[in-house]
């Protein structure tokens, strides 16, 4: 008896932009075979940088089946990931006022994929979905409901990075868990039984921990004094906030975590007090998520500096004993290489916390959601 014809693996192209970039991953049958940064793009030139990308998949020599999208923020109205359609597009459209950062960026892809072959399906993967949990108490912001009714609320950021953790860990190893992706833009979430049940950011990207440039959180009073008082209005308030402040604004240099470590080594008190900032807004917010989760199982970190600086790592750690949560220095300068991504000591304490180093994929994460919503696997 002749069975069925086996249909070929999935091909994905998953395209992760940002506000001046585009990253990109080519996956087949859940493999990535090929991925590339593009930097330095305005929206009008992303139809060029789309068009670079396909060129790159022709010589690849594969036939795409889909194609995936982080979308950062899909608003309040849209909160699951979706196929991509007409009613897809205007919902993204209206909620640019939420992103405007990084929606018209994403908004511009899609056209451009649509104006390179209109016939290939793609995926909105939402960065909110992930925190669609959050409870009230957690997603409510102390503001009249006049103003809540309006989508004002906390949204929370880098879904796709945390369900690729609780995928690859495990929901039920992570535990109570605190999720760490830190990077030019940073957040935190608390995880219970792989379930977001809180997050730093907020209605948008820019509030939470001190970030590469963004400020995290601040006493709103600071922006009404700054506007009342003449010292920035709304456009220039919109660049202190997200491209003028966090380790760019202490630091006064730069935003990079390399530079500013290696800053610090030759004395500059200004990147050595823009790092103690950065582990110390990190350090509180661990303590505050595992006040939510009622305790904590797992640390986790992830994200290009979680992943890649060990020194910060341990400044993150190193006052966090009350909490059970300890490092193996020769675990951690080794990233967990050896130990299966722990980096914290081998503890005789039952049920002492676990510290891990787990290395983030979005475009993986943007890869499985769509072969799944299109039901290519």
């Amino acid at each position: 008896m002749v069975g069925r014809p086996v249909p070929p693996p999935a091909a994905i192209l998953s395209i992760n932009s940002g506000s001046s970039s585009i990253k990109y991953a080519v996956s087949v049958g859940g493999d990535v075979v090929a991925r590339h940064l593009i930097e330095g793009l305005t929206d009008r030139d992303r139809g060029d940088a789309v068009a670079e990308v396909f060129a790159a998949v022709d010589e690849l020599g594969i036939a795409l089946d889909a194609v995936g999208h982080r979308i950062v923020h899909g608003g309040p109205n849209l909160t699951e990931h979706v196929r991509i359609d007409a009613e897809v597009l205007a919902t993204l459209r209206s909620a640019i006022d939420f992103a405007p950062l990084h929606l018209p960026g994403a908004l511009a892809a899609i056209d451009a994929v649509t104006g390179h072959d209109p016939d290939l399906a793609q995926v909105a993967c939402l960065d909110t979905a992930f925190h669609r949990t959050l409870p009230e108490v957690a997603h409510r912001f102390a503001l009249p409901a006049s103003i809540t009714d309006r989508g004002i609320r906390r949204y929370g950021f880098h879904g796709l990075s945390y369900e690729y953790i609780v995928a690859t860990v495990g929901a039920d190893r992570l535990g109570r868990a605190v999720l760490a992706h830190l990077g030019s833009g940073a957040s935190l979430a608390a995880v219970d039984g792989g379930v977001s049940i809180d997050t730093t950011m907020g209605l948008t990207p820019t509030g939470g921990i001190v970030m590469g440039t963004r400020t995290g959180d601040l006493d709103p009073g600071v922006l009404l004094h700054l506007l009342r008082t003449g010292v920035v209005d709304n456009l220039a308030l919109a660049r202190l906030v997200d491209h003028e402040s966090g380790l760019l604004g202490l630091s006064g240099s730069t935003s990079d975590v390399r530079t500013l470590l290696t800053d610090r080594g030759s004395g500059d008190s200004a990147a050595a007090l823009a790092l103690a900032v950065f582990a110390y807004s990190v350090r509180k917010a661990v303590g505050a998520l595992a006040a939510a989760l009622g305790g904590i199982d797992t640390l986790v970190f992830t994200g290009g500096v979680g992943e890649h600086a060990p020194a910060v790592r341990a400044e993150i750690v190193a006052p966090l004993g009350f909490l059970g949560l300890t490092l193996d220095p020769e675990a951690n300068a080794a990233g967990g290489a050896s130990t299966a991504g722990r980096i914290s000591l081998p503890s005789p304490v039952p049920g002492a916390p676990t510290v891990l180093v787990v290395p983030t994929d979005e475009e993986a994460m943007i890869a499985r959601h769509t072969t799944r919503l299109l039901a290519l696997g």
